[in-house]
Formats: C-alpha cells, sequence, structure tokens
C-alpha cells in the first residue's frame, strides 16, 4: 500500500511537471504558444471576413513573411486573408487546419516552400505538437509514436527556450517569441525579422517536389473544390542559386504542380532572386519592398487566370 501512494504522488507530481511545462510550451511563453495564438488570431479574422469572394493565403512562414494581403486586397478589390503559418507544422497538418475556414467563391493560393514540398510524409518537427496546441491531436495523422513523442515534449520546456523567457521578462517584462508580433487585419505580419549577420549564401534546391505532396495537394484540390472554391499554387520567391541543379529541380516542381492546378510563377527566373537585399532574415522572408514587389507580380499573374469577380 505504501508503495502504490509512494508511486501515485509520484504520477501526480509527473502530471503536474508536464501540464506546467505545456502551459508554457502552448499556451504561453514558448514559440508554440505564439504560433497558436497567430493561427487562432488569423482564423478570427477569416470568419469575421463574408464576401462573396474572398482569397485565402496558405503556406508557412515563406507565405506569412511574404506576401502583402492588405496590398493583395487593395489591387483587387476582393478580401484577402493571409492565413498562413510555419513550415515545420507539415503540409499534412497545415491544410487541414486551414480547411474549415474555406467558403464557396474562395480562391485559396498556396504558397509552400520547398522545406514543405521536399518532404517526402508531409510532417515536420512541429506536427503533431502544433495539433494538440490547437486542440486537434493527431491533425493530419500524425503517427502514433511520433505524436506520443511530441506529447511528451510538449510538457519539458528546453533550457534555451527557458533562459530567452526569463532575459525576456527582465528586460522586456513579458515574454516574446519569433511569432508574438501583432498581425494586421488582413493577417500580415506588422515587424520584418532582421537577417543575422553571418555568411549569406545562395540556396540550392537538390530536388523536385516529393510524390507524397503531390499526393497531398492532389487531395486537397478536392477539398477545396468541394468547398465550392478554387486552388491555386505558387512557387515562393528564393535567394537562391542558379546552377542547372537547382533550375531543373524547380521547373519540374513546376510542371508536375501545374498537373494539379494553375502555378504562378516568373517563367524566366523561375522566382530565384539573386538580389539579397530584397530579403529579410531567411532565404523565403522578403522585407517590405520586396514584399510589395512579390505581391504585385502575384496580384498581375492572378488576373491571368480570370477567375477573379469583382
Amino acid at each position: 500500500m505504501k508503495k502504490f501512494l509512494q508511486l501515485n504522488s509520484w504520477l501526480a507530481i509527473a502530471a503536474l511537471a508536464w501540464g506546467v511545462g505545456y502551459l508554457y510550451n502552448a499556451r504561453y511563453g514558448g514559440e508554440l504558444s505564439w504560433l497558436r495564438m497567430m493561427y487562432e488570431q488569423k482564423r478570427a479574422i477569416a470568419s469575421e471576413v463574408q464576401a462573396p469572394q474572398r482569397i485565402l493565403i496558405v503556406g508557412g512562414s515563406g507565405a506569412h513573411y511574404t506576401v502583402d494581403a492588405g496590398l493583395m486586397q487593395q489591387q483587387l478589390g476582393i478580401p484577402t486573408i493571409n492565413m498562413a503559418t510555419d513550415g515545420p507544422v507539415g503540409l499534412n497538418v497545415i491544410l487541414p487546419s486551414v480547411t474549415d475556414t474555406i467558403k464557396q467563391g474562395d480562391i485559396v493560393l498556396l504558397i509552400p516552400e520547398y522545406l514543405i514540398l521536399l518532404s517526402k510524409d508531409g510532417f515536420g518537427d512541429r506536427s503533431g505538437q502544433f495539433g494538440m496546441a490547437i486542440g486537434k491531436p493527431g491533425l493530419g495523422g500524425v503517427p502514433t509514436k511520433q505524436l506520443a513523442q511530441d506529447i511528451m515534449l510538449l510538457g519539458i520546456p528546453t533550457l534555451k527556450a527557458v533562459t530567452k523567457s526569463s532575459v525576456d521578462l527582465v528586460e522586456k517584462g513579458r515574454f516574446t517569441g519569433y511569432y508574438s508580433d501583432p498581425i494586421t487585419a488582413n493577417g500580415d505580419p506588422t515587424v520584418m525579422k532582421q537577417r543575422l549577420k553571418t555568411a549569406w549564401w545562395e540556396l540550392k534546391i537538390k530536388d523536385p517536389v516529393s510524390p507524397h505532396s503531390l499526393r497531398r495537394i492532389r487531395q486537397f484540390k478536392k477539398e477545396v473544390e468541394a468547398k465550392g472554391a478554387t486552388l491555386v499554387l505558387g512557387l515562393s520567391w528564393i535567394y537562391g542559386s542558379t546552377d542547372t541543379e537547382t533550375l531543373d529541380n524547380i521547373s519540374k516542381t513546376a510542371e508536375k504542380l501545374g498537373e494539379i492546378a494553375p502555378v504562378l510563377y516568373d517563367k524566366q527566373t523561375l522566382n530565384v532572386k539573386t538580389d539579397s537585399s530584397l530579403f529579410a532574415d531567411t532565404h523565403y522572408h522578403l522585407n517590405p519592398p520586396g514584399r510589395r514587389t512579390r505581391t504585385t507580380e502575384l496580384v498581375e499573374q492572378l488576373k491571368t487566370l480570370n477567375i477573379i469577380r469583382n
């Protein structure tokens, strides 16, 4: 009996410790918590926008920090919402996380980073934990083993994260994170992330889109059309290499995606940019002038599809 009570005590302590870790990681303080809050804010924005036709931008941070939905709305005269979140959430989880937001008449513009497109199984480092954080454990069919590991880790803050939060609390009086900055009424970021002063190199794309990503996007198209909406795809802008392998792989990716839905990209450059001054802190994220140029280009490409109803 004594051993049984001791075991129960240890289990209660472990459960309490996990719960505290979960509150930090998923609710307030940890990076996942800021991503969850941003996602929920974007969903709330979308729920409030009622119109015969809307444009929903979907993808990872390479879409969130690249497309200016407010400017697109201004140029097209159609409500536009930036629903993009984070690449490591993975294609299998990103897509079902926005499906119930889609309404009849919508144009869903999916712009996945190559990190997402090249994935062989559609999952990333944050797939299981993101589903847990938004109250949908296992969203996207996260494998049982990975989900169990993610659930366990969700209650264990890392030393790096706790140290950062402690410093933030002392210096700023609050916790902050990569996605903790406010977003606009269109779901766009309000703060440009600064590039670290480290060596800058041109990104190389070593493979074309994976068979799994093609299957999942094809399935997503059916899900979008079942809602009475239209799927459009876009290639990411990247600060990248113009070597033969990279260009060939991007060209093959565009060709394969084009068999599913219209793909928006510059046929000459394949959206590979060699001017690093357009970019912010990653090979995908753009600074404000870059975002304006990118968005205006997307607007002109969208117009050619003749799917905009004004």
